[in-house]
């Protein structure tokens, strides 16, 4: 009677015998991978690659003055800037790109405004216009381009973000941000044209608080999406 009762518990789901719990979903990227790790390391690969490649682009933005189409010199001032901006830039995004979400995991407040990849999308988009703006455009003095990307800055939280830990976050990493690039430039590692703010210029922080916020929008939607593929694998399953 006892090894009847024993056989039955083994077999029966849930029971001692049997797994505890769900098997793990295969990743969202590779179908081979099942390591919730894996899928991590991944994820901050594609926000590396993407944060290398945006810095690449603004050094342009910032670089190029008056352009029209593609000039003979465009790949030489891509490249203009010292070798390290692009990787620290890189390891920046992901670092970012993987706290968004995980700060919304811990508060228990899944982020779901515009969760599309048309939204971030624009987005990006609209970083990129603000940094175009900062390069291109002729302000009458700095006080009044700092509160101009400072408006830009916040209505792109307000349209593509709307959650207090998103603009907090981005808050606190742009003053840090802020700070870093104040000793870098105070110890001779690089400097800016016309510093009007202890060695930098004072539309920086802007500028870092939308970076933040589209990383950390581009990294919500890449989590977003392996959690709706890991899902569909589990209900497949």
């Amino acid at each position: 009677m006892s090894r009847t009762l024993t056989a039955m518990a083994d077999s029966t789901p849930g029971g001692y015998g049997s797994e505890p719990g769900p098997r793990p979903a295969p990743g969202p990227y590779i179908s081979a991978v099942t390591n919730r790790t894996t899928n991590l390391v991944i994820r901050g690969a594609m926000l590396f690659s993407v944060g290398v490649f945006l810095a690449l682009v603004l050094n342009l933005l910032q670089v190029q003055r008056n352009v029209t189409l593609f000039p003979p010199d465009v790949i030489s001032s891509i490249f203009s800037s010292a070798w390290w901006v692009p990787p620290c830039c890189g390891t920046a995004s992901a670092l970012i790109g993987l706290l968004y979400p995980c700060i919304d995991s811990r508060l228990g407040e899944p982020h779901r405004f515009k969760r599309e990849w048309s939204s971030v999308m624009r987005c990006v988009a609209v970083f990129v216009g603000i940094n175009h703006a900062s390069a291109k455009v002729d302000f009458a003095n700095n006080v009044q381009l700092s509160l101009t990307l400072a408006a830009l800055s916040v209505g792109l939280w307000w349209s593509f973000d709307r959650s207090r830990s998103g603009f907090s976050l981005g808050v606190v990493i742009a003053l840090l941000a802020t700070l870093a690039t104040q000793l870098l430039v105070y110890n001779g590692v690089f400097q800016y044209t016309s510093p009007d703010f202890l060695y930098i210029r004072s539309w920086l922080p802007c500028i870092f608080f939308a970076g933040v916020i589209t990383m950390g929008n581009i990294g919500r939607q890449l989590a977003l999406y392996e959690h709706k593929v890991a899902l569909e694998k589990t209900h497949q399953d």
